[in-house]
């Protein structure tokens, strides 16, 4: 007995607009300023209405690949996408998932340290003093939960420096991506609030480090200590995160 067949939902005009305009991103390689067909030009290629054309246009906007321009010389024109886009998408889902800093630093582990290699030799005398700075700024003392809290960041800065370096445009959002999410959880977490002074120690001797082994480009320095300082990381986190439950449900008890 033959199977009934299934039955697809038909693609709305302004879906197919959105699908065409990316695949003309890659196989015409379309750049950031060109202009795309105007709303007219979109009817009249794909038989749809204005509506749809329109539609299709916010899609696109909304999805950061393109920006309208009003006047003379109005239009859709294309943009270069960012990353944060879809990090935030993304990363909005992993909060409904009850994310860990240990899930986070499975991948982490390999993540980071790959990225680290992909970058030797190839750090500007900029990239280096960027990388200096941070490190000078996560060594001052600072005693306030604010000057805490932007020390925390600053350490994940660090490796997002390397990430703008690398070669590989994959790796590097894998790896941003990773520092944006531990971001959130140090931020919604206040994983910065207790005491972590041998955290941010740790932190700083692996970052001092890495930037002599990087200066060097010494690859096996690089490859061990970015693995010994996920590993270390992992640790910490997991004793911080720890750490902050407890505290929250001190503070739970007592203002019950």
């Amino acid at each position: 007995m033959l199977s009934r067949p299934i039955r697809r939902k038909r693609q709305k005009l302004s879906d197919v607009i959105v699908e065409s305009v990316k695949r003309s991103i890659v196989t015409d390689a379309l750049r950031p300023g060109d202009r795309l067909p105007t709303e007219r030009e979109l009817m009249e290629s794909f038989q749809c209405s204005k509506g749809s054309a329109r539609e299709a246009l916010k899609a696109l906007e909304v999805e950061g690949l393109v920006n309208t321009r009003t006047g003379p010389s109005g239009g859709a024109y294309l943009n270069e996408a960012g990353t944060e886009p879809a990090s935030r998408a993304l990363r909005n889902y992993l909060h409904f998932q009850h994310l860990d800093g240990e899930q986070v630093y499975q991948l982490r582990k390999v993540i980071e340290v790959e990225l680290a290699v992909s970058v030797i030799g190839r750090l500007s005398a900029t990239d280096f003093k960027a990388l200096q700075d941070n490190v000078d700024f996560c060594s001052a003392p600072e005693d306030s939960e604010a000057g805490q809290r932007e020390q925390r960041l600053a350490e994940l800065e660090f490796h997002n420096l390397l990430a703008r370096a690398c070669p590989n445009p994959l790796l590097a959002f894998m790896a941003q991506f990773l520092n944006d999410l531990l971001r959130d959880l140090v931020v919604l977490k206040k994983a910065y609030k207790p005491k972590r002074k041998q955290f941010d120690a740790a932190n700083l001797d692996y970052h001092k480090r890495l930037l002599n082994a990087l200066q060097a480009e010494d690859e096996n320095s690089v490859r061990t200590l970015m693995h010994e300082h996920m590993c270390d990381a992992e640790h910490h986190m997991s004793a911080l995160e720890g750490e902050v439950t407890r505290h929250f449900l001190l503070e739970f008890d007592h203002t019950h």
